[in-house]
This record gives C-alpha cells, sequence and structure tokens, in this order.
C-alpha cells in the first residue's frame, strides 16, 4: 500500500478529534488522479449520496444518522465495500493508476476497514496459485484451502484482540476471508462433479455445516452474495448434468430461482440473490426468447417493486439493442470537450465502437493494436473508441503520446444512462452500426474470436 500522505493525514486526525466523541459519522478523502468529479455512497444497492471533489480532489461530509452496516463507495469505475458505525471518522485516500492496492484508511474506524481490505488484497494475489491447484484432487485440493484460512483465521483473531471489534464487525470481517475460500470449495466442485469428489473426499462438502444460509448481516457484502450464487449453483445442478454447459440456459436460472424461494427467509437476501440471477440470466444475450418465461418466475420469488423496475427496464433495453433496431440516442463528447448526440457524432458511415476506461489504460493500448489490424482487414468501416469516464487533460495527454486519431474519440457524458441504454456489461463489448446507426450487431465481444467474423459478415 502506498504511504506519505501527510496533508491528507493532517486533515484526517483534525476531523477525528472533532467528530470522535460525538454520534454521527464523518467520512472523507481524496482522488489522485480521479477518473471523475465525484464519489458516491451506496447501501443495500440504493445510492444514498454523492460527493463531488474540490480543486484538490478532496471530499468530506458529517451524518448525522447513517444506520450499522456494510456500504459501498465508488469512484467510478471503481469500488469498495464499507464498514461503517456511529461515531466512526474515516478518511481515505487513493490513486486511479492502481486503486485497490493505493487504498489506505485513516482515522476512527480505519482498522477494520484497512482489515478488509488487506483480506481482499491477500485473496488477489493468492489467485494464480489457487487457479495452479485445480489439478490437485479434491482431498489435497480441500487441504490447500483449508491451510490458507487457518492463516486468515489466525491473522483475525490477532486483530479482534488488538481492536476489539463489535458483535457485527466480528460477523462481517469474519464473512470477509471465510467466504472466499468457501466460494473456492464450490467453484473446484462446479468444475469437477459434485459426484465425483464424494467419491474422492466424503467429507469434502463438511465446511457447509459452518456457514449461514440466510445471514441477515451479509445480505449485501459481496463475498458472501458471490458464495452464495456458487452455492446455488452447485444445488441447481442435475445429477451428471455439466455446469459449463448448463449455466447458459433458461431451465438451469430457473432452478435457482427455484432454491432461492425454498431456502432463503431473509427477504433482503432473498430478493438480491433473486435480482442477481435475474441480472445473468439477462446478460446472457442468446437467450432473449426465452427471457419472457425467466421473468414470470422472477417476479413471483422477488418482493421488491425496486428490483422488478430495474430488471424490467434491463429486458427494455436489451429489446432496443437487437439487430435492426436504431442505436438509443446517448449524449457523447468530443476530446475538446463539446457535447454532442450520438446521432450526430456516429451516423454517415459503417461503425464500429468499442469502449476504454481511464482507469485500464494498458486495455486501451491493447485495444487499440487491435483497432490497427481491424482497420487493415475491414478498412470500409469506422473505428471509434468510447471512454466510460469524461475527459480529462491526463486523458489527452496519453493520447497524444500513443498518437492516437482523436477524431474517432469520444467519451459518455452520463455513464450511468448510456450504460444502461446500451447494455454495456463488459469493457470488451463491441457494437456495429450501418451509416444510418441501424444495428447490425449490438452484442460483440470485441476480443472475442467470432467478432471477425461479424466483421466479414457486415463489410460494406
Amino acid at each position: 500500500m502506498k504511504k506519505g500522505f501527510y496533508i491528507g493525514l493532517l486533515f484526517c486526525i483534525c476531523s477525528c478529534s472533532s467528530n470522535s466523541t460525538r454520534d454521527g459519522v464523518f467520512l472523507g478523502g481524496q482522488i489522485i488522479n480521479p477518473s471523475s468529479e465525484k464519489v458516491s455512497l451506496y447501501k443495500n444497492n440504493k445510492l444514498l449520496d454523492t460527493l463531488v471533489l474540490d480543486d484538490k480532489n478532496r471530499f468530506s461530509r458529517s451524518y448525522d444518522s447513517l444506520k450499522y452496516g456494510i456500504y459501498k463507495f465508488e469512484h467510478f469505475p471503481e469500488s469498495q465495500n464499507l464498514i461503517l458505525e456511529n461515531g466512526d471518522s474515516l478518511w481515505f485516500r487513493t490513486n486511479t493508476t492502481d486503486f485497490d492496492s493505493s487504498l489506505v484508511f485513516s482515522g476512527r474506524g480505519s482498522a477494520k476497514n484497512n482489515f478488509l481490505m488487506e483480506v481482499y488484497l491477500s485473496l488477489q494475489r493468492e489467485t494464480s496459485f489457487l487457479s495452479s491447484q485445480y489439478a490437485q484432487n479434491s482431498f489435497k485440493f480441500g487441504k490447500v484451502i483449508d491451510s490458507l484460512l487457518e492463516e486468515k483465521k489466525r491473522n483475525w483473531i490477532r486483530f479482534d484482540s488488538l481492536n476489539q471489534l463489535t458483535p457485527r464487525a466480528k460477523i462481517i470481517s469474519q464473512a470477509a476471508y471465510v467466504y472466499p475460500y468457501a466460494n473456492r470449495k464450490e467453484r473446484y466442485a462446479l468444475i469437477r462433479g459434485k459426484e465425483q469428489i464424494k467419491e474422492q473426499d466424503s467429507s469434502y462438502f463438511n465446511f457447509r455445516k459452518y456457514l449461514n444460509y440466510g445471514e441477515l448481516e451479509l445480505a449485501f457484502f459481496d463475498p458472501y452474495i458471490t458464495y452464495m450464487l456458487n452455492f446455488l449453483n452447485q444445488e441447481a445442478l442435475l445429477a451428471g448434468e455439466s455446469f459449463f454447459r448448463a449455466k447458459n440456459s433458461t431451465d438451469f436460472n430457473i432452478r435457482r430461482l427455484a432454491i432461492i424461494d425454498n431456502l432463503v427467509a431473509t427477504e433482503d437476501l432473498r430478493n438480491n440473490l433473486a435480482r442477481s440471477v435475474a441480472y445473468e440470466e439477462l446478460i446472457n444475450f442468446k437467450n432473449f426468447k426465452e427471457h419472457d418465461r425467466f421473468l414470470k418466475y422472477f417476479i413471483t420469488v422477488n418482493t421488491s417493486p425496486e428490483y422488478v423496475i430495474e430488471i424490467m427496464s434491463l429486458q427494455a433495453s436489451l429489446q432496443k439493442m437487437q439487430i435492426n433496431k436504431e442505436l438509443p440516442e446517448i449524449t457523447l463528447e468530443d476530446t475538446t470537450f463539446q457535447k454532442k448526440s450520438s446521432l450526430s457524432a456516429l451516423n454517415g458511415k459503417p461503425t464500429v465502437l468499442y469502449f476504454w476506461s481511464q482507469t485500464q489504460m494498458n486495455h486501451y493500448k491493447k485495444t487499440q493494436d487491435r483497432v490497427n489490424r481491424y482497420e487493415e482487414e475491414f478498412p470500409g468501416f469506422r473505428y471509434v473508441g468510447i471512454c466510460i469516464q469524461p475527459y480529462n487533460k491526463l486523458v489527452q495527454d496519453y493520447q497524444k503520446v500513443m498518437e492516437i486519431d482523436t477524431s474517432n474519440q469520444y467519451a459518455f457524458v452520463d455513464f450511468e444512462d448510456a450504460s444502461k441504454k446500451w447494455v454495456l456489461t463488459l469493457l470488451n463489448k463491441g457494437i456495429v452500426i450501418d451509416e444510418n446507426g441501424i444495428i447490425l450487431e449490438g452484442f460483440g465481444n470485441f476480443y472475442a474470436p467470432n467478432f471477425k467474423e461479424i466483421l466479414q459478415k457486415n463489410n460494406p
């Protein structure tokens, strides 16, 4: 983690001294190399507040009545979970060039949040190693996971003894490492097959006895939800059925909803899981004709009117992005910060749209290399890059160094609006339109082998 933020720390110390003895919560921070002009605070998938950065890229606000629990801090496109409790006075600092590794908390309430961050980074560092262990048999793989889990448990015990966590903070901080390892075991079983694993190691699934499948405190905690979804994947598989074949079917997702309906009594958790399954079903664009059948069942399991509206809106956007439909109009910004309608900016020539992020410049460079290859092979198209964040001077400087033709470069002005209308779920998305803005491909993957086939098929 990066340090050396004396000004910010001084600010935090001053803030903490004035807030630590009273009720309420103070939040403040500084974003180095910001990718947008704001930070957002969410709870239970709902936007609570938006804080605009000042001229030094700082933000701060005091809250008189924030309920205890898990919150999400977002500086688009990055986000992280927070634990907030009454009396916390939290300052955080991060650099968007390496958001996760540079994120550091200070002030009252910082210890539990730094612990969450360190657990997350530690798990990320283990990813490559654990992927290499999938070749082991189930008994040996389970031993590897158990060993790593025991190490994290010892660290947590030391951490708790020094910080005297509240009962709720204990639940969340333990869950931060317990459920990712449980998830690894579920993923391994999905790959190898449940029956094969039971033959190798009859005790493999014993870890489930120690887990809570209706934990209210964790209903919106990412590690817990990720685990629950893979548990549902496992439980929804029929005997002898391959997960990788089944996961793309509407029938499989309906079975997952049925398990949620029978297993999960906690309303918030039940609705959030059903919402997640609905997203996975709908963004499988090949199932579009089956979506109505899925949605009829979804509305019997989910009891949240907000989620119903959200999912139905996504389905409506999917309908508008089908082949032969006109590309929905949004507002774009060119490299001179001038705003214009997508209708005027993109129409006039067959066009391929690709997307990039200011926080992933290596991805942008690789995408440009691919664009150059496509331009040589299919010169009849115009290739337009769209940044998912508004432009800033740093991006302009980077494009000059890369010698990019900025006449075909734009940015979203309002990501939320644009991403919903164009159903942008992956940064690798590729959209192909004709000279009149009519969609030739609305759900392509710019990096997929078949994208070249899409261009060949529609080559002007």
